[in-house]
């Protein structure tokens, strides 16, 4: 169970504990959830109801009880990045899922989410996906106000080896939408959903260029099919054209992430080091 503790101010006089509670965050699915556990909300130690005001220099708290299932615990090798009482930064290792499917049981990032916080963590839930294999950082919540202050508000840096020679900065602006009938590849199409790439140049080798990219929109392999269409595929890519010579899997890698922390409020920023397979083809 997570206890969050808070303490009224001069501004919160008379103000309804419901309403102070919705304005940090507090959604109304978890609000009733509250009400139903028991001393799910106090003020100066004793039970209070959601209706009840506020005065400045109280003490309320919430307690967040755990629900739903674990998956089964998976003892892995898997940097941990950061972690407090309400979130944990991992560094997923490329070829991992981050969740479990019909062909992946047992050996995915949420299971070894599951070993690491053991029991008594309860359910969790992984804020934004990454592809098997694309590796980096990952978010994950430990409790449902965590990941619904988290959900669309985490900034991505991504970092690709693209071959060919980019010269300069650039935006693509281009729909993606499913490629016939398949239900992985996709493309730039007229038809599809607006999505927005930013890339910048960081290094440029002697056939290959690495680049960090920002996405304005979330949509599947954005970063992949943006590079391929204007005709700088990932190495590695084999789905979208990319040279496998030197890796044998996509070379993106979610290197940093910013976020503000969804209970303390402070600006956080997250980083990572890139994975030895993109280390052998930029050479760091």
């Amino acid at each position: 169970m997570r206890e969050i503790q808070f303490t009224a101010e001069a501004k919160d006089d008379g103000v309804r504990i419901r309403d102070y509670l919705k304005a940090f965050g507090v959604s109304s699915s978890l609000m009733t959830r509250l009400k139903q556990t028991e001393n799910g909300i106090t003020v100066n130690g004793s039970f209070a109801r959601t209706i009840d005001t506020l005065k400045s220099g109280d003490a309320l708290a919430i307690r967040i009880e755990p629900k739903g299932s674990l998956p089964s615990p998976l003892k892995a090798d898997i940097e941990v990045c950061y972690e407090d009482e309400d979130i944990i930064v991992l560094n997923k290792p490329p070829f991992m899922p981050v969740h479990e499917s019909r062909n992946h049981i047992g050996d995915t990032l949420s299971n070894f989410v599951a070993y690491h916080i053991g029991e008594n963590g309860g359910a969790f839930r992984a804020v934004f996906r990454l592809d098997r294999d694309t590796s980096g950082l990952v978010l994950v919540a430990k409790h449902e106000l965590a990941a619904s202050k988290l959900a669309g508000s985490i900034d991505k840096d991504y970092y690709a080896v693209v071959g060919g020679i980019l010269t300069e900065n650039g935006t693509v602006d281009l729909p993606i939408s499913r490629c016939g009938d398949s239900i992985i590849k996709r493309r730039v199409s007229e038809d599809g959903e607006r999505a927005v790439t930013h890339y910048e140049i960081v290094s440029r080798f002697e056939n290959t260029t690495l680049i960090k990219c920002k996405l304005v929109t979330g949509r599947t392999h954005q970063i992949r099919v943006h590079l391929s269409h204007i005709g700088h595929p990932l190495l590695g890519d084999s789905l979208y054209g990319g040279d496998c010579t030197d890796i044998d899997r996509q070379a993106l890698h979610c290197k940093d992430i910013y976020f503000i922390h969804p209970v303390t409020g402070e600006s956080m920023h997250i980083s990572c080091d890139f994975p030895d397979d993109m280390k052998m083809i930029i050479g760091d």
